[in-house]
């Protein structure tokens, strides 16, 4: 996958200094709610074991272990594609809980495809980028959206890889211990377009 590192845009505009959580919990939501709301940007959670947070009816209690990279962000902020690639899936799951306005891209290159998920965005961001559309690196895809329109979620962006068409707008971001071998193959590191601005 050396080339998605070498020829990368910011998926944001990254600030010089961003705070790195680890294993957060349901008890720190209202703390990132109100260090969103300032105007701080934080980052952090692949594979993470994330307590009493996913607690609504579809995660089914026993899915913890998150799989994707969360940015905490401003609302509003924006989301660029960090590759070409084509427009694949778009939905808004509008669920208590659920990722929001959510858009599907598949990033191309003559070696690697990968389906990338962006969630949690503004319900306009589907007007933005629909089905079909290609993109170019550094294009705009949407913007980052409230907890009205994320899934009552602090403002963030869930971004998640897959090696595999995932068929629709979704991807599990959590799994539980005994889907966690079968997701690390599916769900790989999503620091592959991020290191190259947030670090290893």
């Amino acid at each position: 996958m050396a080339y998605f590192r070498k020829s990368l845009y910011p998926v944001m505009n990254f600030p010089a200094e961003m705070k790195h959580f680890k294993n957060i919990n349901g008890e720190d939501l209202p703390f990132l709610a109100d260090f969103v709301a300032s105007g701080n940007w934080g980052w952090g959670g692949y594979l993470d074991k994330r307590e009493n947070m996913y607690v609504a009816p579809h995660f089914h209690s026993l899915r913890k272990i998150h799989v994707g990279m969360d940015i905490w962000a401003p609302v509003g902020e924006p989301v660029f594609a960090p590759l070409p690639g084509v427009v694949s899936y778009t939905a808004n799951h509008n669920r208590n809980g659920d990722y929001g306005a959510t858009v599907v891209i598949k990033h191309i290159s003559s070696n690697d495809d990968l389906f990338v998920l962006y969630a949690h965005l503004s319900k306009k961001s589907l007007q933005m980028s629909k089905p079909g559309k290609k993109v170019e690196s550094g294009d705009l895809i949407g913007w980052i959206g409230n907890d009205k329109e994320n899934g009552n979620w602090p403002p963030h962006l869930h971004l998640q890889i897959s090696t595999q068409d995932p068929g629709s707008a979704d991807m599990p971001g959590v799994v539980s211990e005994k889907e966690l071998n079968k997701a690390l193959k599916q769900f790989p590191d999503p620091r592959i377009l991020l290191e190259k601005f947030l670090g290893k």
